[in-house]
Parts: structure tokens; C-alpha cells; sequence
């Protein structure tokens, strides 16, 4: 069997114990499959960047990490992918960071990472890289005559034509995408962004078969909705541990139902609207006052960054005015918790709440609307408000599928919920854990895989040629 080669800005714990999250587990098993390669930046940031990497093995798997320096932190991973990719990839220019300065220092760090990681393959691997940190890679591992199967991932949202034009340089971020054999997106309407774009600005063609064909270069690019680890989740919501928590919350909430929301703090999940959105409800339906509370977790991200701060400083304001205007004195309307919690905290949370509120203005996939249903007792299931602009919702069609932008309809679908007769949610949850487990982390992996070892087989020579 080939090596497996996985490249992602940050890599798994050292210790094989530390990893609980679904994406870091299945990754890890495709790689210990073949005895693979991690390649990655450590997270530590020097004067220097280090010239040689760190090795490490971990079970039947390497695991290489790379220093960055500050002068790259900043310019590669502050402003680049934080500044400027992600709020563009979100459709939030008016967020966007455009310098030419820290781009090029984007562009830098991957070359070097593309010389590094050069130095540690091996005839028949296979590589894949994740996420729109490291877009040139693929292109700076062909240009020093790497021939191995590149595919890449998109974990976020791929832009429209119109809104990736106002990239500077978004006719290299193309055509570093066409230097992969296949790149995969969380959603057909993200393949159909990106096929477009390569046609329009690159002047490739697509072919029948869906995949791009520009300047000899063939890719394949379709689907791979992410999944989660639907089985260990839905047997650690049902662990002694976990039950333990959720009687400690039962007892918290006092007879009441619980909202729940879980988010990292950025303006892509749509936080404030989500708060609105109930006050809304509060002042509809007085009879929920002293009945009902949300719960929001916002786990602190990107610290440094202005435009977080401020909305950390929202978020706050907003909810002290909202309990302000409606708490008792054992009742709070929001409880806001702007910390991190475990995997086991928040699975017993998802278990006790009534309604799970999904409501992102943009979201590649969002794998918190799968956690809350597979964490649901089957014979007493929550209901799932969850946004159309969340890739989840082309998946779970069974959950109340709102716009998020329309505080009245999230405030009714709430009531919905809230209102929603057993039969109906039982119905509704049944459907959606099928697919679930059926469409898991592990299947995404290995349809991913196989697919990339199969278009390397096919394209690799004639794209050569070509």
C-alpha cells in the first residue's frame, strides 16, 4: 500500500491520546493505514523560522512539524488566510485585508513548506493537503518535479465569480487550484463556483465529465461533504460520564427547555442575528418568558484580530441588554459563554436541549448541526433549527432550514420547534441520523482517497503530455 501524505496548517497532538475531534481521528486512520506522513506547522512562532523540521513517530505514523517565524505568522497566517481568504471566501469583502506584502509572504511560506515536505517523500506517495492556508502548495510541490498524486481539500466556502475577482491575485489562487489531480469542496454549488472561475478567468474548459482543463493541466474537482464520527459520538453522548453531566444541567435548568448554540466566536455564525432572533420570539410569545432560555457557547478565536474583539464586545452588550429587558430573578433569558468547552461537556449539552440553533450566514459544512442530532436520546429527540447558508442543510433536509438574515422566520421556526409534536421529531431525527451514519467521517475519507489514487492513475500521464 502507498504512503498517505496529509498536509494541514496545524497537525494533531504528539500524544495519541490528546485528539478527539472526528476530523483529527480520521485523518490519522487513513495515514496509520499505510503507515503515512503528517506534515504541518507546530503552532510555535520564533524569531526564526527553523530550517529543518521536527520529527516524530506516533503509532504507525510520522508526524513533521515546521516553526514559523513572526514576521510569516503575521504576514502568512494573520493577515493572508485570517484577513483575506477567509472573510472572502465568506463573501465578507468589506472584512478583506488586501496586501501585497503579506501575500507574498503567503505565497513564501508554502514554497518552503513545499521544500521541506519535497525532502520527506517517498516514491508512491500520495498527498493531501487541507484548507485554504496552504492553496499554493500543490503548485510549489509540481514545481520541483513532484509527479505524486496531489489532491486538496476546501474546508470552507469556495466564492462566487464575482466575488473571488476582487482578489488581486485570484488568477494565481486558480491556477494553483488546477495544479492538483482532484480538489474537493464541502458542496456541489462550491464545485459549480469553482468551475466557473476557472472557465471565466483562466480560460479553461469544463468537460462533460465535470472536470477542468487548463493549459494541459487536468483536475478533477467535485463534492466530499464532511462528515463526523457518528457512531463514537452517539455512543460518547451515552457514556456513564456524559449522563453524569446532563443531570447536573437538568438540574441547572430548573424544569425550563433549553436553546442551544454552539460556535466559534467569528462573524461568520451569526451570533448577534441568532440573539435577535430570540428577543424576537421573548416579545411574540410571552408565554415562554420564564420557560424557555438560550444558551450560547462562543469559544474565543483569533484574539488578536480587531474585527473579533469588537464582536466579542457585541455580543456581550447585546445579551445584557436582552436579559436586561426580560430576566427575573431565577430566570436568565441568554446565558452567553464566551469559553471553550469538551467534546463530552457539549455532548451533554446537545442531549438536554430542546432545540439545537445552527444559524451561520455562511458555513463550508458545519459539523456542530450533525454533533447535536447524533447526541439525541431517539425516544425524546430534539429539533434542529439550522441555515440555508450552512453546506449541512443540503444534508439534513429534515431540520427546520431557515435564512438566517430573517430574524421573524428564525423566531417562528424556533416556536416551531419549541411547539413540535414527538411523533414529528422523532420522524424528523430518525431520517436524519440514517444519513448520518450512513455519509460519515470515514466514508468521506476513503471515497476522498480512493478517489485521488484513481484520477492520479488516470490523469498523471496525459496531463504531462499535455
Amino acid at each position: 500500500m502507498s504512503r498517505l501524505v496529509i498536509v494541514s496548517n496545524r497537525v494533531p497532538s504528539r500524544s495519541s491520546e490528546a485528539n478527539a475531534g472526528g476530523l483529527a481521528v480520521a485523518l490519522k486512520a487513513a495515514i496509520e493505514e499505510s503507515g503515512g506522513l503528517w506534515f504541518g506547522w507546530s503552532g510555535h512562532v520564533n524569531e526564526r523560522a527553523d530550517p529543518e523540521p521536527r520529527i516524530d513517530v506516533i503509532n504507525s505514523f510520522s508526524l513533521a512539524t515546521v516553526n514559523l517565524s513572526r514576521q510569516e505568522f503575521r504576514g502568512y497566517y494573520e493577515e493572508s488566510a485570517n484577513r483575506t481568504l477567509w472573510p472572502l471566501f465568506h463573501g465578507r469583502l468589506d472584512l478583506c485585508l488586501f496586501d501585497g506584502e503579506a501575500y507574498e509572504t503567503y505565497r513564501q511560506v508554502n514554497r518552503r513548506f513545499a521544500g521541506t515536505l519535497c525532502s520527506l517523500l517517498q516514491p508512491d506517495d500520495k498527498v493531501w493537503i487541507q484548507d485554504y492556508h496552504l492553496i499554493p502548495l500543490g503548485q510549489e510541490l509540481r514545481k520541483l518535479g513532484v509527479s505524486a498524486p496531489i489532491g486538496f481539500f476546501l474546508h470552507i466556502p469556495f466564492p462566487q465569480t464575482e466575488t473571488l475577482a476582487a482578489l488581486p491575485w485570484h488568477r494565481e489562487v486558480l491556477s494553483d487550484l488546477c495544479a492538483y489531480d482532484l480538489v474537493g469542496f464541502q458542496t456541489a454549488e462550491c464545485v459549480g463556483n469553482f468551475q466557473e472561475a476557472a472557465a471565466r478567468y483562466l480560460g479553461g474548459g469544463v468537460r462533460s465529465d465535470g472536470r477542468v482543463v487548463v493549459e494541459g493541466n487536468i483536475v478533477e474537482a467535485a463534492a466530499f461533504p464532511v462528515g463526523i464520527d457518528t457512531r463514537a459520538f452517539k455512543e460518547m453522548s451515552q457514556s456513564r460520564d456524559v449522563q453524569r453531566r446532563r443531570e447536573h444541567l437538568r438540574n441547572c435548568m430548573r424544569g425550563r427547555e433549553w436553546i442551544c448554540g454552539v460556535a466559534r466566536l467569528d462573524y461568520t455564525k451569526g451570533l448577534a442575528e441568532r440573539f435577535r432572533a430570540f428577543e424576537t420570539l421573548l416579545e411574540r410569545a410571552p408565554a415562554l418568558h420564564d420557560r424557555v432560555s438560550l444558551v450560547q457557547i462562543a469559544a474565543p478565536s483569533r484574539e488578536s484580530v480587531a474585527e473579533y474583539e469588537e464582536m466579542r464586545n457585541q455580543l456581550e452588550t447585546l445579551s445584557g441588554r436582552i436579559n436586561g429587558h426580560f430576566a427575573t430573578f431565577d430566570w436568565t433569558p441568554i446565558r452567553y459563554l464566551n469559553k471553550t468547552y469538551s467534546q463530552k461537556q457539549l455532548a451533554a449539552l446537545y442531549r438536554v436541549s430542546r432545540v439545537g440553533l445552527v444559524t451561520p450566514l455562511r458555513d463550508g459544512m458545519n459539523l456542530v448541526a450533525k454533533e447535536y442530532v447524533a447526541a439525541q436520546d431517539p425516544e425524546d429527540p430534539g429539533a434542529l433549527v439550522l441555515s440555508c447558508f450552512a453546506g449541512a442543510a443540503h444534508e439534513l433536509k429534515d431540520a427546520l432550514i431557515v435564512n438566517p438574515y430573517d430574524t421573524d422566520a428564525v423566531a417562528q421556526a424556533l416556536r416551531d420547534a419549541l411547539e413540535m409534536p414527538l411523533s414529528e421529531r422523532k420522524a424528523r431525527w430518525e431520517r436524519m441520523i440514517h444519513h448520518l451514519e450512513f455519509h460519515d467521517i470515514h466514508r468521506w475519507r476513503r471515497n476522498f482517497v480512493d478517489r485521488l489514487e484513481l484520477v492520479g492513475k488516470l490523469d498523471r500521464a496525459p496531463a504531462a503530455a499535455a
